[in-house]
């Protein structure tokens, strides 16, 4: 063997060792962020805000932020509209900068812990303080969709495209594994209030706040691992909004990449409502108590792990796009079922949360690995930019539609079915979208199997 071989080999390796390295890393911030959409967005924020709502309200049931007339038991659905487009104004900025600079650390730093500080504030919400509570999930919601901006462009950098839909998956089940682990904690907090010597409502603020700090504190493992490349300066000459239109300009010469995002846009709007809203329609319309909600958000947590890693193998056998669609399938009857769920029977419930768990970790995680295949090298800040946008684009609609469906018929049954739409219609753009000729088009090298 000769020696240009061997220090080939040799750097062949330490390339290998190098991307594994930052793959680990990387995992720990899913393993740092998902405990605030587990924890506080899905299961204690919805409930806890409400009834702040309500405290507020005036004879009639409505609160007046900035003088609009609005139902306490849709404010907390309204607030998270609200933050997703505060969400769509603020990460094409985020985007453009990571970009421009080439430095995407400092700056997910900073989206994290200002995401974090604004969880860690929640600790302060009590009373009939829901204007605080509306105004820190809005900064912690953007924050959020930030920092994944940021930690989602890593994924073309740091795995091979045979090791996207494993790695995009392990990601996912680090997010899950840390969300079940925390919400155990909560639980045990929750249903021991009184041993501890604090009262329920404290008990939630911890909680709250709890997630904030684990945010902050597990986010130094992805800043000292992960590393900045920087981009070509012909690639960083767009500012904002204006990079952000540049980008899509460009998408126009990859039809099957935008064909792409604009199914992921409806279909994610439906699983990111079932998310949040998911703890408010169990306790105001099924009448279920907050401790039989943590369960129920506990055995999603530890059966979507097992589905993001199921769902990744299933990929490797039957390609990310035939997987995801059967995902929406299962999506659309949970769904649906739901809908003719029993009051006051936590069975039912759990066996709901049990069909949710086993197919939400490989629909997000496989999503994110697929796209990753359809975005020319060079441009992942941007392209990631345009998906979270996607991610969060129409993501206000669910919750608004949620909102408004309560307030015209006083039943969240009704708002719940009507989410059916986003999953069934998604499945019909995904359909169409031929994924092999849209990685070509991306001037990437097609997987065996996507």
């Amino acid at each position: 063997m000769s020696d240009d071989t061997v220090r080939a080999l040799r750097t062949a390796d330490e390339e290998a060792a190098g991307r594994r390295r930052e793959q680990r890393g990387w995992y720990f911030y899913d393993w740092a962020c998902s405990v605030y959409s587990t924890s506080v967005l899905t299961v204690f924020l919805g409930p806890y805000l409400t009834e702040i709502a309500k405290a507020a309200a005036d004879a009639d049931g409505y609160v007046h932020p900035l003088g609009v007339p609005v139902s306490a038991g849709s404010f907390f659905a309204y607030t998270v509209s609200a933050s997703v487009l505060v969400s769509i104004f603020v990460m094409p900025m985020a985007g453009a900068a990571a970009d421009r600079s080439g430095r995407k650390k400092p700056l997910l730093a900073a989206a994290a812990y200002l995401g974090a500080g604004a969880t860690a504030g929640m600790f302060f919400l009590d009373g009939d303080r829901y204007l605080l509570g509306g105004f820190l999930l809005i900064v912690a919601n953007a924050s959020l969709a930030v920092s994944m901006v940021l930690y989602n462009s890593y994924l073309p950098q740091i795995a091979t495209p045979e090791e996207r839909d494993a790695v995009s998956s392990r990601g996912w089940a680090f997010g899950y594994a840390a969300g079940a682990l925390v919400l155990v904690a909560n639980l045990v907090l929750f249903l021991a209030h009184d041993t501890f010597g604090v009262s329920e409502a404290t008990a939630v603020r911890i909680c709250l706040a709890s997630a904030g700090v684990w945010w902050g504190a597990f986010t130094l493992v992805p800043l000292r691992r992960l590393r900045d490349r920087v981009a070509p300066p012909s690639e960083t000459a767009g500012r904002g909004w204006r990079q952000l239109a540049s980008t899509v300009r460009d998408m126009r010469r990859h039809p099957h990449t935008l064909a792409f995002l604009l199914a992921y846009l409806v279909y994610n709007d439906g699983v990111q409502t079932v998310i949040s809203q998911a703890s408010v329609y169990g306790s105001e319309e099924l009448g279920l108590g907050q401790s039989t909600l943590i369960v129920a958000v506990l055995l999603v947590q530890l059966l979507a792990v097992a589905g993001a890693l199921g769902m990744g193998r299933l990929a490797r056998t039957y390609g990310a796009k035939r997987t995801i669609m059967g995902s929406l399938v299962a999506w659309t009857v949970t769904i649906g079922a739901g809908y003719f769920l029993p009051s006051g029977a936590p069975v039912w419930f759990f066996v709901l949360a049990a069909g949710i768990g086993l197919v939400l970790g490989g629909t997000q995680a496989l999503s994110r690995s697929l796209f990753s295949h359809l975005v020319p090298a060079g441009k992942e800040a941007e392209y990631f930019s345009a998906y979270e946008i996607s991610d969060r684009g129409m993501a206000w609609l669910g919750p608004l539609l949620f909102g408004l469906t309560y307030q015209l018929t006083g039943s969240y049954r009704d708002a719940i079915i009507s989410l059916v739409a986003f999953f069934v219609i998604g499945f019909a753009l995904l359909a169409r979208v031929p994924v092999r000729r849209a990685v070509r088009d991306a001037g990437n090298l097609v997987p065996d199997r996507i």
